[in-house]
C-alpha cells in the first residue's frame, strides 16, 4: 500500500526533529554530513522515531543541497551524503511498514540569499535526482518561507517523479505566508500545481497552528499535512530550547486532525514523546471527510494617507530637481546642522538628505533631525536606511516611525562595514541586502509587515537605490540598477562623479531606462580631501585632471575652495545638460558652498531654458 493510498483511510503519524536530537548528542556542527561520519546516531533516531509510533520517517537530507552544503565545504557531496541518509533510513524501517520521504528544505527566508532562484532549482534538482534514484516513498519540501520558491520547486519536481510530493509552508504569524497571502489560498495554488500532500511546519507552536487550519479548507484532492514546533522558543543560557508537556501536544495533535490533517507529525523541539503520545491519541482517529472552515478574517487595509508633495520620481521626470546631502553632526550641537537646512531649503532645493551612519561612524539620528526639520520647520528631509545597523525587527520599527512622522522620501542602502567606522569592534546586521529592503519597504506600501501580518494602513514611501557609476565596466553596475527596479525602486542616486566623460556615459548606459537618476556631485575642499576621497573612500574615484587641478593649489584654503567649486561647475555643465535629477553632496558642514552650486544650477537652467533635459 502507498503513502496516498494509506492516507485515504487513515490518519498517519510522522516523526518529529532530527536536529533536536543531533543537537542533545553535541552535534552542533553539519547535520547532513552525520549521514556519513555518524551514521550510527543518525539510524538510532530513526529507529527511537519508529519504536515510538511513527508511520513516516523522513530522510536527514533537509539541508543536503549544494547551496547549503557549501558553508562548511561539503557541496561536492551531495550525492553521497542523499544516498547515505536514503540506506539509513531503510536500515532503521527494516521489514516494517513505514514511508520514508526524501526531505528537501528550503533555501531562502524572509533573505532571498544571494543564490538566484534559477540556481536554487539546479541545487534542488542535483539533490532530488538521487532521493528519486534510491527509491522513497515520496518527497517532503519543508520549512518553505518563500512561496516563489516553493511553487518553483514544486512545478520542477513534478516533471521528475509520479511519487507523492508533499509541499509544506511555513508562516511568521498564523494563517498568512510572509507575502501577505493567506494559507487556504497558497494551499490551494500548491495543490493545483500538483502537490498530493499541502501543509504547514516550523516556527509556529500548536496553538497558532490549530488558529491556522482552522480557516483552511478541505482541499479537494490532496491532503493536509502539519508538523509543528513543540512550543514557541525560547532562549537558555545561550541555547534554543521549547518548552512543551508532550501531552499537550498530543491533545492538539487530535484538534489539529479534526481540521481535516491526515499526516502529522512534529518540528524543531519535538522527540519520540510526542510522537508516541501522538500515537496513542490518535490510534483509532478516523479522517474526518468534511469541513466547514471559519471564515478567512477580512481585515481593511486602509489606504496610505496623501503626502503633501510630489514625489521626486514623478517630479524629475518632467523638470529639473536639485536635492543635497548634508549630514547630521557626530557631536549633540544640532544647531550649525538647522541653520545649513534650513538655508539650503529656502534657496530651493527639494529635499534634504541625511545619511544613516555614513563610513560606519555614529551621528545624531537622521530620523531624529528629519522630524525636527520637518515639524519645526517645515523642510522635506530623506533619510537614509542602512541594512548595516539594524535588524529585521529594528528595520520594520524603524520604517513604521519614518511613516508615522510623516517622513515619506527614503534611500536604502548596504551600509559601510562596521570596520571601517569608529567602532571597529561593533557588528554588522545585515539580515537583508538593500534590494530586499527596497522590496520590504515597498510591502509596506501594502499595508503588510515583514512578516506578512497586516498593518491596517499602508505606508507611502517614494524608496530610492544607491547606484555607484566609479567602476571599471559600467554595463555591471547597470544591471544591478535593473535588478533593483524589479526589486521596486522609484529612482537612483549616484555617488559622486567627477569626469565629464562619465557623466556622458552613464547617460548613454542608462537612456534604456525609464527609472530617473540623480547624479551626484561633490565639491572638493581640498587636496588632501581630494586623495582621501580617490583613495580611501569606496565608491568614488577622481580623474587624473580634478586629482591635478587641487595639486595645483594645494596648501591655500581660499584657491583650493575656489578650484574645488570651479570643477563642481565644470560637471553640473554637462550633468544638467543629460540629466534633471542632480544631487549635491556637502562637505563637512560647508553648506555655503553647496548654496553657490544651487545658484550656479539655476543660472544655467536660465541659459537653457526651453532645451529639453533628459530625467
Amino acid at each position: 500500500m502507498g503513502l496516498l493510498e494509506a492516507l485515504k483511510t487513515q490518519v498517519l503519524i510522522a516523526d518529529g526533529a532530527m536536529g533536536t536530537l543531533l543537537y542533545s548528542y553535541g552535534l552542533e556542527y553539519c547535520h547532513e554530513e552525520m549521514n556519513i561520519e555518524k551514521s550510527e546516531i543518525i539510524e538510532k533516531i530513526h529507529s527511537e522515531y519508529i519504536q515510538a509510533g511513527a508511520d513516516v520517517i523522513q530522510t536527514n537530507t533537509y539541508g543536503a543541497n549544494a547551496i547549503k552544503l557549501a558553508r562548511y565545504g561539503l557541496e561536492s557531496k551531495v550525492k553521497e551524503i542523499n544516498k547515505a541518509a536514503v540506506e539509513i533510513a531503510k536500515r532503521a524501517r527494516g521489514d516494517r511498514n513505514v514511508f520514508i520521504l526524501g526531505s528537501i528544505g528550503g533555501i531562502r527566508g524572509v533573505r532571498k540569499i544571494d543564490q538566484t532562484l534559477e540556481e536554487i532549482l539546479t541545487s534542488v534538482r542535483e539533490q532530488a535526482e538521487v532521493l528519486i534514484a534510491e527509491n522513497v516513498d515520496g518527497l517532503l519540501l519543508e520549512t518553505y518561507y518563500d512561496f516563489e520558491e516553493l511553487s518553483e520547486t514544486l512545478k520542477m519536481l513534478r516533471t521528475m517523479t509520479d511519487k507523492p510530493i508533499i509541499a509544506q509552508v511555513s508562516m511568521q504569524e498564523p494563517g498568512v505566508l510572509l507575502n501577505g497571502m493567506k494559507l487556504n489560498e497558497a494551499l490551494k495554488e500548491l495543490e493545483s500545481l500538483g502537490a498530493d500532500i499541502v501543509g504547514v511546519n516550523c516556527r509556529l507552536g500548536p496553538y497558532h497552528t490549530i488558529q491556522a487550519f482552522e480557516r483552511v479548507e478541505l482541499p479537494e484532492q490532496a491532503y493536509l499535512s502539519t508538523y509543528p514546533n513543540a512550543s514557541l522558543l525560547d532562549i537558555e543560557e545561550g541555547r534554543v530550547v521549547y518548552e512543551s508537556e508532550v501531552e499537550y501536544f498530543a491533545k492538539a495533535a487530535v484538534e489539529l486532525c479534526n481540521e481535516g490533517v491526515r499526516l502529522i507529525g512534529g518540528c524543531c523541539g519535538t522527540t519520540p514523546k510526542h510522537i508516541e503520545a501522538m500515537k496513542k491519541r490518535l490510534l483509532h482517529f478516523k479522517p474526518i471527510e468534511e469541513k466547514i472552515a471559519k471564515p478567512q478574517r477580512e481585515i481593511v487595509i486602509r489606504e496610505a494617507e496623501p503626502v503633501d508633495s510630489i514625489p521626486l520620481h514623478e517630479k524629475v521626470k518632467k523638470e529639473r530637481s536639485v536635492i543635497v546631502e548634508l549630514d547630521t553632526p557626530k557631536h549633540l550641537e544640532i544647531d550649525q546642522f538647522v541653520e545649513g537646512a534650513k538655508a539650503l531649503y529656502n534657496e530651493g532645493v527639494d529635499l534634504i538628505m541625511m545619511a544613516d551612519n555614513s563610513l560606519a561612524s555614529p551621528r545624531v539620528s537622521n530620523l531624529a533631525m528629519g522630524a525636527i526639520l520637518k515639524l519645526q520647520y517645515g523642510i522635506r528631509t530623506m533619510p537614509h536606511i542602512t541594512c548595516r545597523d539594524r535588524n529585521l525587527i529594528g528595520l520594520q520599527s524603524h520604517i513604521m516611525g519614518l511613516n508615522a512622522l510623516g517622513l515619506h522620501d527614503v534611500l536604502a542602502v548596504t551600509g559601510d562595514p562596521t570596520k571601517v567606522g569608529d567602532f571597529p569592534g561593533a557588528t554588522s546586521v545585515y539580515d537583508v541586502s538593500s534590494m530586499e529592503l527596497i522590496s520590504l519597504i515597498k510591502q509596506l506600501n501594502e499595508g503588510i509587515s515583514f512578516s506578512g501580518k497586516s498593518l491596517r494602513k499602508k505606508a507611502n514611501f517614494s524608496v530610492a537605490a544607491a547606484f555607484n557609476p566609479n567602476v571599471r565596466v559600467l554595463d555591471r553596475a547597470v544591471s544591478r540598477l535593473e535588478k533593483k527596479i524589479e526589486h521596486g525602486a522609484d529612482y537612483f542616486i549616484s555617488q559622486p562623479v567627477y569626469s565629464k566623460e562619465k557623466i556622458v556615459e552613464i547617460y548613454e548606459k542608462t537612456k534604456h531606462l525609464e527609472t530617473p537618476i540623480y547624479i551626484g556631485i561633490m565639491p572638493l575642499t581640498s587636496f588632501r580631501n581630494a586623495e582621501f576621497l580617490h583613495h580611501e573612500v569606496p565608491g568614488i574615484k577622481l580623474s587624473d585632471e580634478v586629482l591635478e587641478r587641487m595639486q595645483e593649489v594645494s596648501g591655500n584654503k581660499e584657491e583650493e575652495t575656489r578650484v574645488g567649486l570651479e570643477i563642481a561647475k565644470d560637471l553640473l555643465d554637462t550633468a544638467t545638460k543629460y540629466f534633471n535629477g542632480i544631487y549635491l553632496i556637502t562637505p563637512f558642514m560647508r553648506y555655503e558652498m553647496s548654496i553657490q552650486l544651487l545658484q550656479y544650477i539655476k543660472e544655467l537652467d536660465e541659459q537653457h531654458k526651453g532645451v529639453k533635459v533628459n530625467g
